[in-house]
């Protein structure tokens, strides 16, 4: 079977290509460093170590607590972290900079992925949480490279899709030397796939740390703006017109709703310009919104907790289509007051954990959604308290780094014995 996906992928290469081209339009990262999809690599690297693949911008960043972890547990070894996104890459430089080696993870060719581990030769994969490619992680089984898949969630429908093409998924989850779950449900799902040696260590999200920086300039920016603000947070592509639309339907009436002011942050900055429509304001080329202007375009990367701690009540995109939500922790962290749509399968867990303690408001879709940020900006005490239960709700949930890293001290340890003939 992973015969005929190759050739399969073989296929579809030039349209891969073009598709690359196509969205270096917006994003010029897309068009930097092709060879690095093919596994040739020109940036100079210790060979060994760990590697980390986050495929995207939420992974890279929920990675951070680990990465450190490792930093500190193995400060000799090199760390190489992967993503496959242009937005991702961006974000390993901003968290990491020099710290890491941040390149592409080649195509999943098996030419490509033999190169890519021949030139770093990784000692230990981590796969942050849905990862797996079947010729990179049989290559990594061929060289004597475990792979243990980390922060890993499975929904029920991603479970079906798997389970569908077990021929093909299924020696690519039974070849992970560990995986780390984020849930019970989660561990029971990729168990009945067939991953070996699961342990349930929780979710790495809840251990990322507040920039204290970034909160103490969004509460000042607050505090300056002097207005109510209603958060829409990483949205994603036609969210914002329903939420707008939601918004200006809705007669729910509270005091100084006349000075309202929408924070609007869309998901992915190649978004920037479109959304760009509803705003009277970007943060990008004004500090401050006037008293006459209600919508500000947040078009800054890597400042999700400074937009949290700006707000008054943050409603959490990508969660009125079919798209699995974003992630909420990081307002809970902050003590954001959250409302989410019906769609939260990506944070499942957390979703559940935080609706329970009262501190996430889920709504069946955009009116309601809306609806019920506009009772929370009219009842102050209201938010205070799940400002306040959010926080701890993420101090009880922490401690899945430590998980982690024990299980990659393991399976590193295990790994050297095995090279001495232990």
């Amino acid at each position: 079977m992973r015969g005929l996906y190759t050739i399969a992928l073989r296929a579809l290469l030039p349209l891969i290509l073009l598709r690359l081209w196509w969205r270096g339009r917006r994003e010029r990262g897309y068009r930097e460093d092709i060879t690095e999809r093919f596994g040739r690599y020109k940036k100079l690297a210790k060979a060994g170590g760990v590697w980390i693949h986050a495929v995207s911008v939420g992974e890279a960043r929920a990675a951070a607590p680990l990465v450190k972890a490792l930093r500190h547990a193995l400060p000799d070894e090199a760390i190489v972290m992967t993503c496959m996104t242009a937005a991702g890459r961006e974000t390993l430089k901003q968290l990491y900079g020099e710290t890491v080696t941040a390149v592409y993870l080649p195509y999943d060719y098996p030419e490509a992925v033999q190169r890519f581990l021949e030139y770093f030769r990784p000692r230990l994969g981590v796969m942050m949480e849905t990862e797996m490619w079947p010729n990179l992680l049989s290559a990594c089984a061929a060289n004597g490279v475990p792979v243990m898949l980390a922060n890993a969630r499975m929904s029920e429908k991603s479970a079906r899709g798997y389970a569908r093409w077990s021929a093909l998924t299924g020696p690519a989850i039974r070849s992970f030397a560990a995986v780390c779950a984020q849930s019970a449900a989660d561990a029971e799902r990729l168990r009945a796939l067939g991953a070996p040696n699961i342990e349930v260590t929780g979710n790495l999200k809840f251990d990322v740390r507040p920039d204290p920086g970034q909160i103490a300039s969004g509460r000042d920016w607050r505090a300056r703006v002097d207005r109510p603000v209603l958060l829409f947070a990483s949205t994603r592509e036609g969210e914002e017109r329903i939420l707008l639309d939601a918004l200006s339907q809705s007669k729910m009436d509270f005091p100084e709703k006349e000075k309202l002011l929408i924070v609007i942050v869309p998901r992915h900055p190649q978004r920037f310009d479109e959304v760009a429509q509803w705003a009277d304001v970007r943060r990008s080329q004004h500090e401050l919104p006037d008293e006459t202007q209600r919508i500000y375009l947040g078009d800054t990367m890597g400042e999700m907790f400074f937009y949290y701690a700006a707000c008054d009540v943050a409603v959490i995109g990508g969660s009125f289509a079919p798209l699995g939500g974003q992630n909420l922790i990081e307002a809970l962290a902050v003590g954001a007051p959250v409302v989410t749509g019906p769609s939260m399968f990506n944070f499942a867990e957390a979703t559940r954990l935080a609706v329970k303690a009262g501190v996430v408001i889920q709504a069946p879709d955009a009116a309601s959604a809306v609806h019920q940020a506009l009772e929370l900006l009219r009842d102050e005490e209201k938010r205070r308290r799940m400002s306040e239960t959010g926080r701890k709700l993420c101090d009880q949930h922490r401690g899945a780094t430590e998980r982690h890293l024990d299980v990659c001290l393991y399976l590193l340890k295990k790994t050297k014995a095995a090279a001495r003939g232990f």
